[in-house]
């Protein structure tokens, strides 16, 4: 006695399947990996404000990280207050705009000395935040 199928399965259904299996494995990929973009430059945490600006484009960024010993870094390289502002003297920026991106927890005294310094330069100074969690 011979038995037969009752279900009939087509055969344009064996080729769909493993591209679904890759379809999906590539979303995944992207799914996971895109978290792990990180922004070039030093990790600072932003104080947050209610209020934000429109993002400037050509402005020279200067970040301020905290204590326990304070640093000034410019382009990603660690300076002095007096190396910055030669720096600022020498900087060939058509758009004179400066945002400080300093830590929450940086020494405020650092943050009004570098803006300071910017003000008497002529540069136009922006602090950045970060937004407030709703």
């Amino acid at each position: 006695m011979q038995l037969q199928r009752s279900l009939k399965i087509p055969l344009w259904l064996f080729s769909v399947i493993p591209l679904v299996n890759v379809l999906f494995l590539v979303v995944v990929f992207f799914a996971l990996t895109s978290r792990f973009i990180l922004q070039s430059g030093l990790a600072v945490t932003l104080p947050s404000s209610s209020l934000t600006l429109a993002p400037r484009s050509g402005a020279t960024v200067i970040r301020i990280t905290p204590a326990p010993v304070p640093a000034i870094y410019y382009e990603d390289e660690p300076i002095s207050i007096t190396e910055l502002r030669h720096r600022l003297k020498s900087s060939t920026h058509k758009d004179r705009s400066l945002i400080i991106k300093a830590d929450k927890d940086a020494p405020y005294a650092l943050v009004v000395q570098v803006t300071d310094e910017a003000l008497q330069l002529g540069f136009s100074v922006v602090l950045a935040t970060g937004s407030r969690p709703k």
